[in-house]
């Protein structure tokens, strides 16, 4: 058991982190930081943490974990405030949806005590965001992604991995730059495409009308574009490099689609499809995130 979790982010993630914990009996007290006094207070109220801190350096002050639960963007400056008292007995960890980046940010944050973090992505979330929504069952039955550093210390990821294990989660580990390359494919892209899709039919003067006719083909491929803008624009930047790579194979695909619609040829378009058919339904659906 943790004595104290330092949570710096009380939205969605890390609340619900501090929800699991404090159910799974695994923390004694949280006390939480959230750049909005609105958000932090209301946490407080929802019983997500007992104690609200002003600062982020406050928030982690007497933590045994703390957890960055902001947008990538912000990895590095809430690091470089926490700095002054983490410890080299200290857990710490993020649950940002790139990794090469945050690791760069601690590394220059952190500098001699990255050994205590712990880079980490739940594979897990919701279109809502914020504290309300913060959910105790969230990380249950999920797939997490550990990325230690060349420094991470043994005992932080043993504990790490001990800890996402008990909250219910399927504790994987793999590099960083292994882990941006896949989760540009398969997240990042279709978050693209989602967006994408939206802006286009909105963008139409019929699209209103369009869209009143879409039926759960149209609902299901477009869920995600419900998700938070400012996280979801950092994730894109963050892992510009590889989505970009996707983006390319992408529309290569979709060239490939529209030539043969252009000449009208069946025989190689049903080709395609059944293609792509066969491989969805071999993918193993058991090895799959529960819906969030």
């Amino acid at each position: 058991m943790f004595e104290q979790l330092g949570l710096i982010g009380c939205g969605l993630m890390g609340g619900s982190f501090a929800l699991a914990l404090k159910r799974a009996g695994l923390v004694k007290r949280v006390v939480g930081y959230s750049k909005s006094p609105t958000t932090t207070e209301r946490a407080r109220l929802l019983g997500v943490i007992d104690v609200e801190a002003p600062s982020a350096l406050l928030a982690v002050s007497g933590a045994d974990i703390v957890l960055i639960a902001v947008p990538v963007a912000a990895t590095e400056a809430t690091l470089k405030a926490i700095k002054p008292m983490v410890t080299p007995q200290m857990l710490i960890m993020d649950v940002g949806s790139t990794k090469t980046d945050v690791i760069d940010a601690a590394r220059r944050a952190l500098r001699d005590q990255i050994g205590s973090f712990v880079p980490a992505h739940p594979i897990a979330g919701k279109e809502r965001a914020g504290v309300d929504a913060a959910d105790a069952d969230l990380y249950t039955g999920c797939p997490l992604i550990l990325t230690p550093t060349e420094r991470t210390l043994t005992a932080q990821l043993k504990q790490a991995q001990a800890l996402w294990t008990a909250l219910g989660c399927k504790v994987m580990q793999m590099s960083s730059e292994a882990h941006d390359a896949a989760f540009a494919a398969v997240s990042h892209l279709p978050h693209v495409l989602a967006f994408a899709l939206m802006n286009s039919v909105q963008s139409q003067a019929e699209g209103d009308a369009f869209l009143a006719l879409a039926g759960p083909g149209f609902r299901d491929f477009t869920r995600i574009a419900a998700s938070d803008p400012k996280v979801w624009r950092d994730i894109l930047l963050a892992n510009r490099t590889e989505l970009l790579k996707q983006s390319q194979l992408f529309r290569d695909q979709l060239g490939t689609f529209e030539a043969l619609m252009q000449a009208a040829d069946a025989p190689a378009l049903e080709a395609l499809i059944e293609n792509a058919s066969a491989a969805r339904s071999a993918w193993h659906m058991t090895q799959l995130p529960k819906p969030c």
